[in-house]
């Protein structure tokens, strides 16, 4: 069976990065060349590497694949049930730039961290 998504699955090991707003992972270049799957209506990384750098991070936990996010348990405890089948990490570490967040929340999306292994205090 032909899967539409078969582009955000990383297609190497090497340089994953995972999306800050969201979680995606992927490799540096596929952020580059497609931007993310759930969040670029908003982060604009297609084509910017900068952006693509200031959005995700090297640095995460865990990666759960995840092909029907409405039938997930795991995407319901994870908070990805409503985006795109893919790759995701569990945690990741690291934050937004305060610019970004203002940005976000000025277009009424609320962003929580996806970084587990430190509790906010917002």
């Amino acid at each position: 069976m032909a899967n539409a998504s078969m582009e955000t699955v990383p297609k190497s090991l090497r340089d994953l990065r995972a999306c800050l707003l969201c979680s995606l992972i992927k490799t540096t270049d596929q952020f580059t060349y497609d931007g993310c799957d759930n969040c670029d209506e908003f982060l604009r990384m297609r084509g910017n590497r900068d952006m693509v750098y200031d959005c995700t991070s090297s640095s995460f936990d865990g990666i759960i694949s995840m092909m029907s996010p409405d039938d997930s348990w795991v995407a319901k405890w994870q908070r990805t049930k409503n985006f795109k089948p893919g790759c995701y990490a569990i945690s990741v570490t690291g934050r937004l730039p305060a610019s970004i967040i203002r940005d976000l929340k000025a277009s009424g999306v609320v962003y929580r961290s996806r970084d587990t292994s430190q509790k906010s205090s917002s």
